[in-house]
């Protein structure tokens, strides 16, 4: 039983899993980290853009 017990303990075979889950968490931050970065920068841009098109005179043939 000690012995079954202690090759439990030495087993690494699921530490992959927990680097590749530790990776991808890290991953994820660092994209909402840089939507989080840029959202502002991009409102404005949008902004910009939509008051400009609102005031383009539109002609009509009548």
């Amino acid at each position: 039983m000690k012995m079954a017990f202690k090759e439990f303990l030495a087993d690494e075979s699921g530490a992959v899993t927990v680097d590749w889950v530790v990776l991808t968490a890290a991953v994820v931050g660092l994209g909402f980290s840089i939507i989080l970065v840029f959202a502002d920068g991009n409102k404005t841009v949008a902004d910009n853009i939509s008051s400009t098109v609102a005031n383009v005179p539109v002609e009509t043939n009548q």
